[in-house]
């Protein structure tokens, strides 16, 4: 399946585990308690459970809730955690379809000189990774 994600949404990952029995309120309220984020902009929650072998989605389109879920019949998702002690951490479109499609985190870099994102003038907007250093 394609995942596909307009440019300026952003995606937030969930650093440990998550009890998946929650549902759209459960997840939301994670979102808004513990992330402090307001799950109604638009962003992209993801959600792991312990054995890391089934995920959900939690995204808000305007008019409703969208809750995507995966269960993987054999294997796990990558148990890739960056260092912080936030709660959440923010991920690329990209690193999510990389998480989705089973690829390891830790073991994929940008080439030196990409760019990984561009944003051209607005207040609110945030600034380009001009640099393309440093790994996924």
């Amino acid at each position: 399946m394609v995942l596909s994600l307009p440019a300026q949404v952003r995606v937030f990952v969930a650093r440990g585990a998550t009890d998946l029995r929650n549902g759209f309120d459960g997840l939301s309220a994670i979102v808004r308690h513990q992330f402090h984020r307001d799950s109604f902009n638009g962003d992209v929650f993801v959600f792991f459970n312990g054995a890391r072998d089934r995920v959900k989605l939690l995204v808000w389109d305007g008019n409703g809730f969208w809750l995507l879920a995966k269960r993987l019949e054999r294997g796990t998702f990558d148990a890739w955690r960056p260092p912080g002690s936030e709660p959440h951490v923010e991920i690329q479109r990209t690193q999510l379809a990389m998480l989705l499609d089973g690829i390891d985190l830790k073991k994929t870099n940008y080439r030196r000189h990409f760019t990984r994102t561009v944003r051209i003038g607005g207040s609110g907007e945030r600034a380009s990774d001009t640099t393309g250093s440093g790994t996924a």
